[in-house]
């Protein structure tokens, strides 16, 4: 049965509602390791290393974030599996060289203490975390690459369910290796690794036996293959135009983490930033996964007429009113003190450090749904290119309201980067919105 064929709201939250819990359990983590770490000695310095660490990480990961979309258009048949298998083996040992020469010590040293300006105890940590992440970019890029697959054969579950072997491996390692004593960023760092490493094992494992359906049922005809309209065959030149926007936009989303960190390292209240900062966008991105999950959603659900793209839009429009209360009834109600205090384990001082932030940010899960809408939208007409321009606009946005907050106004770093996240996203869905907006009049009018 097509699923698309027939569509109601009723469909679109059975098939998104296993991509949301996966989301979710996937942004439950960070705040479970940021809680045990906050219960280790050095608290505030570990918090520090291991948000640095992980903002290092996801910049080498960003090459492989895309591989879930781009396997959930384009992997139809024996020959565009093929040939995308061998791309995401390329993409991944790329990503470890990467990771391997960020590693060796004077380049290291001269990001993170020439340049970043971190002190020498926290470059430490972060160096060590570094070294145990090591696993983790190509992990996330095979687990997303065959998750597409699950996702594009109408599988979203086992999505969930290989998310639900990480959360079990992240509860385990994590309970396993505070019990050591050790570091609170390494704990967080193997914590992660080990994790992902299992969900990306279950998700192969998985996606097996719809892999060897692909591949019996052999190669579809040019113009019915991944939706290809150009009479192109998919072969490498093909995936790499398509795919280059969407990894350079993953690049410049991640990327703005250690610039962030630059301007927080050189802030008022520096340290104390740099360990608040993980523990509110900890708690935002539970919100914003709501609408990072949506982006695969509209790929699978559009249909081939693009005949649901009004009911795919009237669900975005819930979804992002839905998170925008959701996370004002915990940032202006004493919730906020009960995450941050209870949950999360920080002290008082931190946590009254966090609540503003919280409250800036409020608007941005419902900028994440309409940016993963305005993505979706364009990846299905196979404009991968404007999507890069805007992760650039938002980038660029966010270092010059961070230059003019920090060095202008002298704000405290966290306070700072809140208001730049809001308003560099709120640029991006700008430049995003008439494009997104003549493909759809493109699509009802031809």
């Amino acid at each position: 049965m097509n699923i698309t064929e027939n569509l109601t709201y009723r469909k679109i939250f059975r098939f998104w509602g296993p991509l949301a819990l996966t989301w979710l359990m996937m942004a439950a983590e960070q705040p479970f390791l940021v809680s045990v770490i906050a219960r280790l000695d050095d608290a505030k310095f570990n918090l520090a290393a291991f948000g640095i660490a992980f903002a290092f990480a996801l910049i080498v990961e960003a090459p492989v974030i895309m591989l879930m979309s781009a396997s959930t258009a384009l992997v139809t048949d024996r020959h565009s599996y093929r040939k995308m298998k061998r791309f995401t083996d390329i993409l991944n040992i790329s990503v470890v060289l990467a990771q391997l020469i960020l590693i060796i010590p004077p380049i290291f040293n001269f990001i993170v203490l020439d340049l970043m300006g971190v002190p020498q105890n926290v470059a430490h940590l972060t160096y060590i975390a570094l070294i145990l992440l090591i696993l983790w970019p190509p992990a996330i890029g095979y687990r997303r690459f065959y998750q597409g697959i699950l996702i594009r054969n109408n599988l979203t579950r086992r999505v969930t369910y290989g998310t639900l072997v990480r959360l079990f491996m992240i509860t385990l390692a994590g309970f396993g290796l505070y019990l050591t004593g050790i570091e609170g960023a390494y704990v967080g760092a193997a914590t992660l690794s080990i994790a992902v490493f299992a969900e990306a094992i279950a998700s192969w494992l998985m996606a097996r036996e719809t892999v060897r359906r692909i591949i019996q049922e052999g190669d579809l005809p040019v113009h019915a293959a991944s939706g290809n309209n150009s009479g192109e065959k998919i072969g490498y030149r093909f995936i790499a135009r398509f795919y280059t926007p969407l990894a350079l936009t993953s690049l410049l989303s991640l990327g703005v983490n250690p610039f962030v960190t630059f301007f927080l390292g050189r802030s008022q209240m520096a340290i104390e930033s740099l360990a608040v900062l993980p523990v509110v966008n900890s708690l935002v991105f539970i919100f914003r996964s709501m609408g990072l999950s949506y982006q695969e959603v509209l790929i699978a659900l559009v249909g081939d007429r693009k005949q649901n793209y009004p009911l795919l839009r009237n669900f975005a429009v819930f979804l992002g009113s839905a998170v925008t209360l959701l996370v004002g009834i915990i940032a202006f109600t004493p919730l906020a003190e009960i995450w941050f205090v209870k949950v999360s384990g920080l002290t008082t001082d931190l946590a009254d450090l966090a609540y503003l932030p919280l409250k800036l940010l409020i608007l941005l899960p419902a900028l994440s749904v309409l940016l993963s809408f305005q993505r979706s939208t364009l990846v299905v007409a196979g404009k991968t290119r404007p999507i890069s321009i805007a992760t650039g606009i938002e980038l660029v946005t966010i270092l010059v309201v961070l230059l003019i907050c920090v060095a202008s106004f002298n704000m405290i770093g966290v306070i700072a980067a809140a208001i730049a996240y809001v308003i560099g996203k709120s640029a991006s869905n700008l430049y995003l919105t008439p494009r997104q907006l003549a493909t759809v009049r493109k699509w009802r009018f031809g």
